[in-house]
């Protein structure tokens, strides 16, 4: 489900403690944690066989996988361009934890943040925090719920930032893609918060149209990362949704050639589009809701 490049960069062996090569009974299925041969110190998290997190002990903001590479970037070029985004205080909620990468990396890039995992498997969450080097609450939380009621209770206007990445097999469950749903997501975050989300979709690319149509009904701005095969229908892969009320990179904005640069720069070089190209791209589409029957299943 997700790609990664091949870093070179040595880091410390993994901790003893650690099982390898064995598959450890969770709450969903199995976990089983392997050693990265392309990397010293690096471990691949697989969930029910899929890989699903890469961790360097002792390294925190390496990230593998290019699609977390792409969020990254946009979220520090929106962090770095908005003042009302601020570092000393970011809330940044990730629905959908496995091996908390992505909170691994936010805190440490921003160490005043606070981050919150979402993880709807607590034995999995349990066995993350004692076998990777997770920071502690206040700066890491993993909290053990279902990923769309946690956000139908969060407090109104409470985070600055959601990430969603969350797969049931190779799918984004139906319930974390509809319009319903991105209005949770909408009261939870602050006026201009901003929404992330990893959708994992086929070459057809039903499922990224369907999201976009429903976040387009829902916020003000919406764009888009993904490498030029995955945008033309060529292949199954990860296509990143942004979607907010505030700032997002415009077309030929000096954010989107700043985001550009970065884009390119990893092994598997990525796009950015914004509102316009989004309006295209989705046309005819029309965005799940909660009551419509899934065609796909």
């Amino acid at each position: 489900m997700a790609r990664r490049s091949r870093a070179h960069k040595h880091n410390a062996a993994p901790q003893s403690r650690i099982p390898l090569n064995e598959d450890i009974p969770i709450d969903t299925g199995v976990a089983r944690v392997e050693e990265d041969p392309y990397r010293s110190g690096g471990l691949i998290l697989y969930i029910n066989g899929v890989p699903s997190s890469h961790v360097v002990i002792g390294d925190p903001q390496a990230l593998e996988f290019e699609y977390m590479r792409w969020i990254a970037a946009l979220i520090k070029i929106l962090v770095h361009a908005r003042e009302d985004l601020v570092e000393s205080s970011l809330k940044i909620t990730h629905l959908g934890g496995a091996g908390c990468s992505l909170a691994r990396y936010f805190a440490d890039l921003y160490p005043q943040s606070r981050n919150t995992v979402v993880e709807l498997d607590a034995k999995l969450g349990e066995l993350v925090r004692d076998w990777f080097d997770i920071p502690r609450a206040p700066h890491v939380k993993i909290r053990a719920a279902e990923a769309r009621e946690a956000t139908e209770n969060f407090y109104p206007a409470s985070r600055d930032i959601i990430i969603r990445d969350v797969f049931a097999g190779d799918k984004t469950p139906r319930s974390l893609a509809t319009v319903e749903f991105f209005q949770a997501v909408k009261k939870s975050l602050k006026p201009t918060g901003v929404y992330v989300a990893n959708c994992g979709d086929h070459k057809e690319l039903h499922g990224a149209r369907a999201e976009l149509a429903g976040l387009r009904e829902v916020f003000a701005h919406v764009g888009v990362v993904a490498d030029p095969p995955m945008l033309k229908g060529r292949r199954y892969g990860n296509i990143i949704l942004i979607a907010s009320d505030g700032e997002i990179p415009a077309e030929d904005s000096f954010l989107q050639r700043k985001l550009a640069g970065e884009l390119l720069g990893g092994a598997v070089p990525a796009q950015y589009h914004g509102d316009s190209w989004v309006k295209k791209f989705v046309g005819q589409a029309k965005p799940w809701r909660d009551k419509a029957p899934d065609p796909q299943g």
